[in-house]
């Protein structure tokens, strides 16, 4: 059980200003204050139509807690307040078609992400960076990628938030209840965690929960874009190591 060790290099050039680095014009039709409230009201009602049927990995108080730390960073990155309407509205949205629920998909009403900013008249341009930000966030996208894409703040601060939701106490209980859900195994001795997963790989095979905190939410830290994720991220990392070692030491009898 042995942590990986080695800071990954942070390319800060990969930062870009503007609220979407296909769309900068976004911001230009930024509703007003009443109007996005009206939104972000519907929004959290269908996250909880929709998430509230899932188990307590991924359910509403997961979207709401992304939705507070991705607002906070924000707030500590200096994003200006019509920004945080792409961030609010890309962190309360972008679960609520995850794919490892894909089954519950064929008894839903509901509508997806991108039917809900179109039924809600938001501008193109804007949908288009919510939508940029849903798309691109899953730690599955960026498995063997070598090319280094510019990314905007916005999607910077909603790609932390969800990964600092993935480590750290929460994390822990997290993983266990995703793997009980699913009846994988806590640990297995015999099966070791996976290196270089492809995409397909992560998606589509099993592991063991513990192999899941090597194959994954070890690197998390070390993928943080924002500056105010890389700071929070450091605390929750070091709990999970601490975790590891006690769960070996119990398992082993030693302790």
């Amino acid at each position: 059980m042995n942590s990986p060790s080695g800071d990954l290099p942070v390319d800060t050039d990969n930062i870009i200003d503007d609220p979407g680095d296909k769309c900068p014009d976004a911001l230009d039709d930024v509703r007003t204050g009443v109007e996005i409230e009206a939104v972000v009201k519907d929004a959290e009602e269908l996250v909880q139509k929709v998430m509230g049927k899932w188990d307590s990995s991924h359910d509403p108080f997961h979207v709401y807690r992304v939705r507070s730390l991705a607002l906070s960073l924000a707030d500590e990155e200096g994003l200006p307040p019509e920004s945080r309407q792409i961030v609010e509205l890309a962190a309360l949205l972008h679960d609520i078609d995850d794919h490892k629920y894909a089954s519950t998909r064929e008894k839903r009403t509901e509508p997806t992400a991108e039917e809900f900013l179109t039924q809600h008249q938001i501008d193109p341009t804007l949908k288009e960076a919510i939508m940029n930000i849903i798309h691109s966030m899953g730690f599955k996208e960026e498995l063997n990628s070598s090319s280094k894409r510019k990314f905007s703040l916005e999607f910077a601060v909603v790609q932390d938030a969800d990964r600092l939701d993935a480590i750290g106490a929460i994390g822990i209980g997290r993983a266990f209840t995703f793997g009980g859900a699913r009846n994988s195994p806590m640990y297995d001795p015999d099966v070791q965690p996976r290196v270089n997963l492809t995409k397909k790989e992560y998606t589509s095979t099993r592991t063991t929960t513990i192999n899941h905190f090597h194959e994954k939410l070890l690197k998390l830290k070390d993928m943080m874009k924002s500056q105010a994720g890389k700071r929070r991220a450091e605390g929750r990392h070091k709990f999970m190591l601490q975790f590891l070692d006690q769960f070996a030491g119990e398992w082993s009898g030693n302790l």
